[in-house]
């Protein structure tokens, strides 16, 4: 294995333990996922992710999402669609 180094980083607990709950799931490691990150920061020579705040309507509109307000639902993608006309 190359040399290695050590990298030290300080996150709020919360936000720690809801991130490792999710990397369980996936099956990684704290670990294993910031040298995924790293490597493809490495490979790609940028970060992979697209970064961006989202405006006032659509923070809005994705805070009411995670609140379960003003959701639509249909029972098949004709509905969906019919819906697009009114």
């Amino acid at each position: 294995m190359p040399h290695s180094a050590v990298i030290h980083a300080r996150i709020d607990s919360a936000t720690k333990a809801a991130t490792e709950r999710i990397l369980a799931d996936l099956g990684l490691t704290p670990t294993e996922a910031i040298r995924l990150l790293y490597r493809q920061i490495a490979m790609r020579k940028e970060f992979p992710l697209e970064l961006r705040v989202p405006n006032a309507h659509t923070a809005s509109v994705l805070k009411k999402s995670e609140n379960n307000e003003e959701i639509e639902t249909f029972d098949s993608s004709d509905a969906l669609f019919e819906s697009w006309d009114k």
